[in-house]
């Protein structure tokens, strides 16, 4: 079924409600935010994030054990036994076409790009410049030549012109064989495109991963969609979901392609529904880097907690990773001693 294929080529989000914003209302958007100026409401730039020691492994773990490092932004480093597997990379100053002008990083990464262990698996969501810079892009390719690149259709030949030397392209629900983990693209509600010329040209996905028996959900850029439970059913059990929980105000405009924290945390409960176990640890991204929105920046990892803890979920298992940039999960052992999967 590829409802998400639209007439005549490119791509559409196939769900009710999933229809994205034209360009009267990114008009009308900026027109408000330009009245809230005038008025002399100011908009809150300063980050919360307070940068603190991450604990990458190098060059690769030997115990066998999950280890997450939030690097900003929804680029994390996934430490997956002895595999190591980068999620949209972004180390860019702003996250534009141009350099002096768009969203600016407002807390360095991390982890310095120079600093990052050998790469297996680069995975790319789709196509926007928060999420595909083409700097990050070209310096990975050259410093990382090993790693296997995966990407959804149409955004392989974009990578291949930043120096990429070789990508895999997945529709929805296909998969491949990177470098030894298994990879699925799965569906995600967003649009796609550089400029005004190539609207929803190329895919947009998330993409469950699952190595050295552990199994991770990179949900992308995504606004809520009813597929959580057939991912979670088809695909799981997680042991940790990435999903994004800032850039949603106004509802009105961003309800169809970023959820809010209320959301993120329903999805992360439908994904351990639908593999018949609990829900898994949610890992919050796409908030606290990049002002893209107009929600205040301490807002998301406020309401994600209390949307968790509202449903008497434990809050070791949500990770607002800010001063502590890592978290690690120990191996699940038989009792011989062998480590097992999920």
């Amino acid at each position: 079924m590829n409802e998400h294929h639209a007439p005549g080529g490119g791509f559409r989000n196939p769900w009710p409600g999933g229809e994205t914003k034209g360009f009267g209302a990114v008009l009308r958007w900026a027109g408000s935010r330009a009245v809230k100026r005038l008025r002399g409401e100011r908009v809150e730039e300063r980050s919360p994030l307070a940068v603190g020691p991450s604990a990458v492994v190098h060059p690769r773990q030997r115990d066998g054990s999950l280890r997450a490092t939030w690097v900003g932004h929804s680029t994390v480093l996934l430490q997956l036994g002895a595999m190591n597997v980068l999620t949209d990379p972004v180390w860019s100053d702003r996250v534009s076409p141009v350099s002096w002008a768009g969203p600016r990083r407002l807390v360095p990464p991390a982890i310095r790009l120079a600093s990052l262990p050998p790469l297996d698996v680069v995975l790319i969501s789709h196509d926007h410049y928060d999420h595909l810079d083409a700097r990050t892009v070209r310096a990975l390719a050259t410093a990382h030549p090993q790693a296997r690149w995966v990407a959804p259709l149409g955004v392989g030949e974009l990578l291949m012109s930043l120096g990429v030397p070789q990508v895999v392209e997945l529709d929805w629900w296909q998969s491949t064989n990177a470098a030894g983990a298994a990879i699925t693209a799965v569906p995600a509600q967003h649009f796609s495109g550089r400029s005004l010329t190539n609207r929803d040209r190329t895919l947009w996905a998330g993409f469950a991963i699952v190595a050295s028996e552990w199994r991770v959900l990179f949900a992308g850029d995504t606004g809520y969609h009813p597929e959580f439970t057939e991912i979670g059913r088809r695909l799981g059990p997680f042991d940790v979901a990435l999903l994004p929980v800032g850039a949603y105000d106004p509802r009105w405009f961003m309800r169809p392609v970023h959820m809010d924290p209320e959301e993120a945390v329903a999805a992360t409960v439908e994904l351990g529904a639908g593999a018949g176990a609990p829900p898994p640890v949610l890992l919050a991204t796409h908030w606290g880097t990049f002002r893209l929105t107009d929600e205040p920046m301490d807002e998301p990892p406020r309401r994600t907690r209390d949307a968790w803890t509202s449903r008497h979920l434990s809050l070791d298992r949500c990770w607002i990773l800010g001063e502590e940039r890592t978290r690690r999960i120990s191996p699940r052992r038989s009792p011989n001693g062998a480590a097992r999967g999920p």
